[in-house]
């Protein structure tokens, strides 16, 4: 029959499978212990997910692990290997975001309308993972020995951090080589590395009660998304706060922004509003707390030391995307220029914090970001207090993966004109050695990844299966 064939003819299996996976409610929720002691680190809803995973493996005939509830996989080995081959690793996740409103029906029944797939997961990641998991049953059914183990292993908290990927790669080990089917086709073979951190300054002293004091500045909820809200409490016993409403209203007038003022007590609030977008496209946003700062920098408060830190802000970070005024603006070819968003702000009368998110180039350094942010800090009482880091991959086109990678989706697709991404965003190729980020979502179909009434059209559910089958034989097999 040859292994395409018959993977094409799962079609009405794989469906069903996909339809028992979504109606395993994973979010990720607070680790649980059942009756019997045993941790279910991820919640009740995401471990049924793994379990309902690795038993529809074993009843295909594939030996699985469970990894300490933590993660888990399904393999499909040689007879007979060396242990030091390592494996081919296919790295999906089983936990999905949380459903939220707007759906037409209940989010953990798949509808199935003869032409999508609907559910939360359909496509990320449970239909890329079960797509796969089918590719390695027809190769398993055609009686196809590969020359490597190759593993579906199935990550639990890919939404939400990193928990599952290292206590697995810690047990486990890492791939030789492989993919994760979680972002797009034709291939992400570059991600640029990610620089989170705190930059703040303490204030040595507090302003009298009567004094005009800013007393909360609160913009954003999230390090890697573009604040839509920004508020600021301003008070003091002498502040005339009609003049300061006058200028929120020119200010306003003047530069087109959505910002008002209202009084709360003996305070005045004064609330910015933007447009949210991922802290990898802050292009697509209009950061909130930019527009506050922009406003504050007209006022002038009793502190001294928070003046100075609304006119760094204004002077060296203000609307700017790529770091252009704070020293870091570096960017290739391949990657395009530094993107750099300012998450949260956060001011209280003891101290000034504001979370930054950076993704830099893959031939750039987290040193070289850091030294260059550093040296406009000298002199100044801000400093870099926290850091979290996630360096770049990048792989050549020519390489033996990603060429593979490429000639199974345009041998499938017959698509030689999409070309393959660098991104700035994170796929579990950052958590994982050796693989890259391909597929599920093709150019043409609509993103519906963590929106209400996810879908995945069922012809491009095949069509993926199929590309990954290809890819897989091609370094597996020949």
């Amino acid at each position: 029959m040859g292994y395409l064939d018959r993977l094409d003819s799962y079609k009405d299996e794989m469906i069903k499978t996909l339809a028992e996976s979504v109606s395993k409610a994973s979010v990720n929720s607070d680790a649980v212990k059942t009756q019997e002691g045993e941790l279910l680190p991820f919640g009740r809803g995401v471990h049924d997910a793994l379990i309902h995973m690795l038993e529809t493996g074993r009843e295909m005939g594939f030996e699985t692990v469970n990894d300490d509830n933590y993660a888990g996989h399904i393999e499909y080995a040689p007879a007979e290997y060396d242990k030091d081959t390592g494996y081919f690793g296919i790295v999906g996740h089983l936990d999905v975001v949380p459903v939220g409103p707007g759906w037409d029906g209940d989010p953990f029944v798949m509808r199935n309308d003869g032409e999508f797939l609907y559910g939360r997961g359909t496509s990320d990641d449970k239909g890329p993972v079960v797509a796969a998991l089918y590719a390695l049953k027809a190769f398993k059914e055609e009686g196809m020995e590969p020359k490597m183990p190759i593993r579906l292993v199935l990550g639990l908290d890919e939404e939400t951090g990193d928990i599952s990927a290292n206590h697995y790669t810690e047990n486990q080990g890492h791939p030789v080589m492989g993919f994760t089917p979680d972002a797009d086709f034709p291939l992400v073979h570059g991600e640029l590395g990610i620089l989170t951190f705190d930059m703040a300054q303490k204030f040595s002293s507090k302003p009298a009660k009567e004094e005009l004091r800013l007393t909360k500045l609160e913009a954003g909820v999230a390090h890697n998304a573009v604040p839509e809200k920004a508020k600021a409490v301003i008070a003091g016993d002498k502040a005339n706060f009609d003049e300061i409403a006058d200028k929120v209203k020119t200010y306003a007038d003047e530069s087109g922004y959505e910002i008002t003022s209202k009084r709360q007590g003996a305070s005045l609030v004064v609330e910015a509003t933007g447009k949210a977008a991922h802290g990898a496209h802050p292009e697509l946003g209009l950061n909130a707390a930019s527009i506050l700062f922009e406003f504050l920098g007209r006022i002038g408060f009793a502190n001294e030391e928070l003046n100075d830190f609304i006119a760094f802000y204004n002077e060296h970070i203000g609307f700017d995307l790529h770091g252009e005024r704070i020293g870091c603006d570096f960017e290739d070819e391949v990657s395009g220029p530094l993107i750099f968003n300012v998450g949260m702000a956060n001011i209280s009368e003891e101290i000034a914090n504001l979370t930054i998110c950076i993704r830099y180039p893959v031939s750039c350094t987290s040193e070289l970001v850091l030294g260059g942010i550093q040296h406009t800090l000298e002199g100044k009482s801000v400093g870099i207090v926290t850091r979290v880091e996630q360096s770049p991959i990048y792989m050549e086109l020519e390489d033996e993966m990603p060429s593979a990678f490429l000639k199974a989706y345009i041998d499938e697709t017959g698509d030689d004109k999409t070309k393959p991404l660098v991104i700035g965003g994170g796929t579990y190729a950052k958590m994982f050695n050796n693989i890259l980020a391909f597929g599920g979502q093709f150019p043409s179909d609509e993103n519906t990844m963590h929106q209400a009434n996810e879908k995945f059209s069922i012809d491009s559910f095949m069509k993926m299966a199929r590309i990954y089958a290809k890819a897989i034989y091609s370094l597996c097999f020949e």
